[in-house]
């Protein structure tokens, strides 16, 4: 798909097709080695406790059995966080969060997109509409990472992560905060080399109008603009900015705003 369709064209409901390269580790083998994981673990995790006297619930909605029980031995590491129940169907989910009430759910994104987005909005609709959500996966694109958090998950985790990276993505959450793993943001190295006061009035208002999920049409009638006229916009705001398209624009105004935070790479942690 040529760049230029994919923001020229497209909702930001609509998910493009982008190429991932699978990781050399599945990530259930990653998970599997308790021993090893908890010896690392023990070791370099440095995320801090949460507050005293709030130990979170999470419910593990998983489809591959190895890989949630590498996960309930990651929880059994923190004391900040408690294993409540593993489920392998949206079904099995929702039977916990009625009976028991977790606070954290960590969703599967093979689960299938479609399935957990409603899935998310559903929650996010009812009566435990508190609950917080992170959705991880082997690969998720930004198109999918956008689209998660607006539909109200907050953390967005690739299943490839070191356990250091999930574990802070899950107290980050914990604690009231949206994250997203670095890995996820191709474009956030260059973005710290921007600043806004590079864009005009008019580009910063069609970057607002782009995070909160509107089309090339919407924007130019919420501006008064021609359609047109906002694809110019979007052109120099790519130029300036170094992002290539509007998923990772969007996420990039959200992270400036400091509405999700991100994961420092993996080098800048060594």
């Amino acid at each position: 798909m040529r760049q230029e369709e994919a923001f020229g064209t497209e909702s930001l409901l609509t998910i493009p097709v982008f190429s991932m390269q699978a990781p050399a580790i599945p990530p259930q083998n990653m998970l599997a080695h308790t021993g090893l994981v908890a010896t690392n673990l023990a070791q370099k995790v440095e995320t801090g406790p949460l507050e005293a006297g709030s130990k979170k619930t999470v419910l593990i909605c998983e489809t591959q059995p190895i890989t949630a029980a590498g996960l309930r031995s990651l929880l059994q590491l923190s004391g900040d966080l408690e294993h409540l129940a593993s489920v392998s169907t949206l079904e099995g989910a929702n039977e916990v969060i009625r009976t028991r009430q977790p606070n954290l759910v960590i969703l599967d994104k093979s689960l299938g997109i479609q399935a957990v987005l409603e899935w998310i909005s559903q929650i996010k609709r009812g009566e435990y509409k508190g609950i917080e959500l992170i959705l991880w996966g082997v690969s998720i694109t930004e198109a999918e990472a956008l689209r998660f958090l607006q539909a109200g998950a907050k953390g967005i985790v690739r299943k490839t992560s070191d356990p250091e990276t999930l574990m802070a993505c899950l107290k980050a959450v914990a604690a009231g905060s949206s994250w997203m793993a670095d890995s996820v943001f191709r474009e956030s190295s260059r973005m710290e080399r921007y600043s806004r006061s590079e864009l005009t009035p008019r580009e910063q208002q069609v970057m607002e109008q782009v995070e909160q999920g509107l089309k090339n049409k919407e924007i130019a009638k919420e501006l008064g603009i021609r359609p047109g006229t906002v694809k110019i916009h979007l052109k120099h705001i790519f130029e300036k900015t170094g992002v290539r398209g509007r998923y990772g624009l969007a996420l990039s105004v959200m992270k400036e705003k400091g509405v999700i935070e991100m994961s420092q790479p993996e080098l800048a942690r060594q």
